[in-house]
């Protein structure tokens, strides 16, 4: 007999802990591999072209690759707790069906 009385709340505290490690886990998996994805390009660029052998110094050459990293993160995170909210919210209002 357990004493503890679980709050109506407790499954949906544990749904959104799962979803918010899920879009993390997605999200940088996809940061590795857009800042992998820019990486090629950026440092043959800086090491062929000869503007970006000028202009493009190791500070721009990181921003430019981490730039792409956190965006795919961000875009990627973003989407997979939006698609859960509206699974969430389609289902509440589907009931009444």
């Amino acid at each position: 007999m357990n004493p503890v009385i679980a709050s109506p709340n407790e499954e949906k505290i544990s749904n959104s802990k799962s979803t918010v490690r899920e879009a993390v886990y997605a999200g940088l998996k996809t940061a590795a591999l857009t800042g992998s994805i820019a990486a090629v390009p950026t440092l043959v660029g800086c090491r062929v072209i000869p503007w970006a052998k000028r202009n493009l110094k190791y500070n721009a050459q990181a921003l430019i690759i981490t730039a792409a990293s956190i965006s795919g993160f961000i875009i990627t995170a973003d989407k997979i707790i939006l698609h859960s909210a509206r699974g969430n919210t389609i289902g509440k209002y589907d009931k009444s069906e």
